[in-house]
């Protein structure tokens, strides 16, 4: 396809895709003449990941190469290699240890985690905020918090492609997933959050705030 044909297909304008094209982003197409080239679906497929990354997950475009570096250059281990695309994404905290608020909460509850990973060090700003705010969330809040984004989480991992081989197309397949899924789900999951509560909270003032129709009602 021509680079408007691409540019069509993936949402974007044509000057978007040039800028890509010129800063290294996307990967140059087939030359066809002196003037033009043509584009495949990986160029499709690449595009839309940049296009997610920037336009859904806000992400800076030096964040959006170190992804791009994760996809392209995979490490062997396809864990390894989904942490390192993860670690691009928001939100930006200080990632140097100790993270002793998260490390504490997370031991308590019995997750699982590696001490130096990005999330860590968010969960830890998080807590931190929480505090400052006057509101710190105790261990039996976050185990509660934790047991319900439990099988959210492992339905999401199954569904994402596995393979035992490890070949570096397959792993960057695993890690576009992965960072796909967390794009381009967390903010629904964040608006569903929002509309239950408020659903929650108009049910439970039309039950007069106990549970309880008000009495004009009954």
């Amino acid at each position: 396809m021509r680079i408007s044909e691409l540019a069509g297909a993936a949402g974007v304008p044509v000057a978007t895709v040039k800028y890509y094209l010129r800063d290294g982003l996307l990967p140059p197409g087939q030359a066809t003449s002196a003037t033009q080239a043509s584009y495949d679906q990986s160029h499709l497929r690449r595009l839309r990941l940049i296009r997610s990354l920037v336009e859904v997950g806000g992400l800076p475009l030096a964040k959006v190469r170190q992804v791009l570096a994760a996809v392209d250059d995979p490490d062997p281990d396809p864990y390894e290699a989904v942490g390192a695309a993860l670690a691009a994404l928001p939100p930006y905290v200080r990632t140097e240890p100790p993270f002793t608020r998260a490390s504490a909460a997370l031991d308590a509850i019995g997750l699982a985690y590696e001490p130096d990973a990005v999330a860590v060090a968010q969960l830890d700003a998080a807590l931190a905020g929480l505090e400052a705010a006057g509101r710190p969330l105790d261990v039996d809040a976050l185990r509660r918090y934790a047991d319900d984004v439990v099988g959210l989480a492992r339905r999401e991992v199954a569904s994402i492609r596995h393979s035992r081989t490890r070949q570096p197309q397959q792993v960057a397949d695993v890690v576009q997933d992965v960072v796909l899924g967390t794009v381009l789900l967390e903010p629904i999951i964040l608006a569903l959050r929002r509309l239950t509560h408020a659903a929650l909270f108009r049910e439970r003032e039309e039950r007069g705030g106990d549970g309880q129709k008000p009495a004009a009602n009954r």
